[in-house]
């Protein structure tokens, strides 16, 4: 058994060595996936983790927090009210079903319309949710495009002039040069 063991052992280092040799990518790639994960986390980490790896040109990501956030903010501030409405007709209706009509703000509407109002406002509660859920995946998703075009050439060696010409004698045309310096 112990002969066996050195055997296969030997014969796996042999083979080992004569493995292939990897060859490592030295050009520095943005890990989009870091991006996403901190934009995941933290809503706006991702836009601002972006703007530091960013080397050359304006670093543009960062204006987009506040938007982010503010995003964030209307769209929780309509699910709190959207839900303290939702309850207060709650509330109304099962007291006039006991023959007690306790909030004012409601006097104006038969049982019929604060039912129909209650239902109104629970629909808009669960638009509410599933806002927030898509400001906060649009914003994930925001960050991993983002970081996908961190080392993307935008520079003036880049151009493409369109410009007005005469064709022959008297042909109108169009010149297009793109410039590549």
């Amino acid at each position: 058994m112990k002969s066996l063991t050195l055997i296969v052992f030997t014969f796996l280092i042999f083979f080992s060595g004569s493995a292939q040799d990897t060859i490592q990518d030295t050009s520095a790639s943005h890990p989009f996936n870091r991006a996403i994960l901190c934009s995941a986390i933290l809503p706006g980490a991702g836009q601002v983790y972006n703007s530091i790896l960013k080397k050359k040109g304006f670093r543009h990501a960062i204006w987009k927090v506040p938007l982010i956030y503010s995003g964030l903010g209307a769209t929780i501030y309509m699910l709190v009210q959207n839900q303290n409405t939702q309850k207060s007709l709650r509330s109304e209706y099962t007291s006039r079903l006991n023959g007690i009509v306790n909030d004012p703000t409601w006097a104006a509407y038969d049982d019929s319309g604060v039912l129909y109002l209650y239902q109104q406002y629970l629909d808009q509660r669960d638009l509410s949710i599933l806002a927030i859920g898509a400001v906060y995946l649009f914003q994930i998703l925001d960050a991993g495009v983002e970081s996908h075009f961190i080392s993307f050439d935008v520079s003036e060696d880049l151009s493409l002039h369109v410009q007005p010409t005469i064709l022959g004698r008297n042909t109108p045309g169009i010149n297009i040069s793109l410039n590549f310096k």
